[in-house]
This record gives structure tokens, C-alpha cells and sequence, in this order.
């Protein structure tokens, strides 16, 4: 079974407004969500503009705030919220979104050391489990889904319920199990991810494949 990293950064690249509040959610149809615990959102972690961070710091009265952070009052689940984080890098400033589960109250410090680590390593320091997440969060709904959701008689048990994206299989495109991509697959989407953003600035919409 593949460990999940307790932090994980979700997106690649500076997500809009849009896709922030996209990111919000992007868990909504997984079948095996917990809505009252907040997982799986806690520890993931995303990059946003200045003007995001000052429009959410501006939505609602902050449940804490200190220098370079506040956490939103309006929790996600559970003990779970969103935190969001003012940043110098590099000394350039930059702003970020993470899901801190506060039932461990130094969440917010970790996210951010772990944020921090993250971004000043090598040029591409995504785990392959952050690479795959960003491919999920990337990959418009109509070229994704779970396993037996639709079709169960097509996938063996075990399988029911794990993320799916659509492949090239030869001639055909199939439906592959997310953890099981290839590196160069991984690559390749993550290639057409950033490419796709660099020309337009936002999501992607159709299969990267």
C-alpha cells in the first residue's frame, strides 16, 4: 500500500482563484470520503497569488492569525481547516494554501517548515506521489474516475474505488489505475500539465495524454 506523505503539495504552478476553490473540493467524489473527519484533505498543500491570500483573509473574521499566516475560521471537517501562508523563498514572497489538522495545534509550523523545504530543493523535487495528485487534480472529470464505480464487473475488487485515468493503449485509450502509471506516463502528463498552463494560465481541460 502506498504511504501517504503526511504534507503534499497538490497542483503545479499558482493556482487562480478558480482553481483554488476547485482545490477546495477536489476530494467531493471520492467514494471513500469521510465528510465528517476532513481526510483525505489533511496535509495537502497548493501555491495561490497575493490576491487570493488577501481576498480569503478578507472573506471571514480569521481563527488565528500571526505574522505570515492565519488559519480560516470556517473549518473543512473535524479538526481540519484551511491555513494560509505568506512566504518569503529565495527573497521573493510567495503565498500558499494548506488543510492543517489543528487537533495537532504545531500543524500549521510543520505545514509551513515542510512548504519551505519543499520549494527551496532541487528544480523538480515532487515526490511521485505529489506528481500524481497534481495529474488527478489536473485531469478534467470527463477522462477520470474510480474503479467499479460504473462497471464493477470490468475491475477486480480490490481495485473498487481506486482513481482512474484515461491512457493511450495502442490505437485505444484505456482506463488505468492513477498509481499505477509509469514514470514516463507521469512524465509526460506533467509535461503537457505545465505546458498548458504556461500558454494559458489555467487548468487543464482535456485528457493530457
Amino acid at each position: 500500500m502506498t504511504m501517504i506523505p503526511p504534507f503534499r503539495k497538490v497542483f503545479d504552478g499558482v493556482a487562480t482563484r478558480e482553481e483554488m476553490f476547485r482545490l477546495f473540493n477536489h476530494h467531493r467524489d471520492d467514494p471513500d470520503v469521510d465528510p465528517l473527519s476532513g481526510k483525505p484533505y489533511s496535509g495537502e498543500w497548493f501555491e495561490i497569488g497575493a490576491t487570493q491570500y488577501h481576498f480569503m483573509l478578507g472573506l471571514l473574521p480569521p481563527l488565528f492569525q500571526r505574522s505570515g499566516m492565519f488559519g480560516l475560521s470556517e473549518y473543512k471537517a473535524g479538526d481540519v481547516t484551511s491555513v494560509f501562508f505568506a512566504i518569503r523563498i529565495r527573497g521573493r514572497e510567495r503565498w500558499f494554501h494548506g488543510f492543517c489538522d489543528l487537533g495537532d495545534k504545531q500543524s500549521p509550523d510543520k505545514m509551513r517548515a515542510a512548504i519551505i523545504a519543499h520549494e527551496t530543493g532541487v528544480a523538480d523535487s515532487m515526490t511521485r506521489e505529489e506528481k500524481l495528485e497534481a495529474i488527478w487534480s489536473a485531469t478534467h472529470p470527463d477522462f477520470k474516475g474510480f474503479a467499479g464505480k460504473s462497471d464493477p464487473g470490468d475491475w477486480p475488487a480490490e481495485h473498487h474505488g481506486k482513481r482512474v485515468v484515461l491512457v493511450r493503449g495502442g490505437p485505444a485509450k484505456v482506463l488505468k489505475l492513477l498509481e499505477d502509471l509509469s514514470d514516463d506516463e507521469i512524465d509526460i502528463r506533467m509535461a503537457a500539465i505545465r505546458a498548458h498552463r504556461g500558454n494559458r494560465g489555467g487548468p487543464t481541460d482535456a485528457d493530457p495524454s
